[in-house]
């Protein structure tokens, strides 16, 4: 990990419930979020890797790995951002997903940049 890696990579998430694309008496609840990536830091940056942990309601996991985001792999010079959106479908009516990116700067050096946690949920559970 680089020790002046440009580490001020800030992620921000929405997210939504899809009632449409789900079957709750199937245990089927699907959920999209958007996720927006800006470069706060000095130094071009391309995100290489995501890395996922979802839980549900019950404390199951699913872990998810691979190439990029959305089959890209963007690079955001200082100042840029990336908005892109995805989903998951869990099994609960609320759970959660928290992660990390792993990037690469101009230089070659790698860091990572955590994704905070975020709650999925079907809005009529908190009423």
């Amino acid at each position: 990990m680089a020790e002046n890696a440009p580490t001020d990579i800030q992620i921000t998430v929405e997210t939504r419930y899809i009632p449409e694309q789900s079957s709750p008496e199937q245990a089927h609840y699907a959920f999209a979020y958007q996720i927006t990536i800006e470069n706060h830091g000095p130094q071009t940056a391309q995100l290489l890797n995501r890395h996922w942990i979802i839980t549900d309601a019950e404390g199951h996991i699913q872990e998810v790995k691979g190439p990029g985001v959305v089959g890209e792999q963007p690079t955001l010079q200082p100042g840029q951002r990336f908005r892109y959106s995805s989903g998951s479908v869990l099994s609960t009516a609320v759970g959660s997903m928290h992660g990390s990116y792993e990037w690469i700067t101009a230089d070659g050096e790698t860091f990572e940049s955590p994704i905070p946690a975020f709650r999925l949920a079907v809005a009529t559970v908190f009423h």
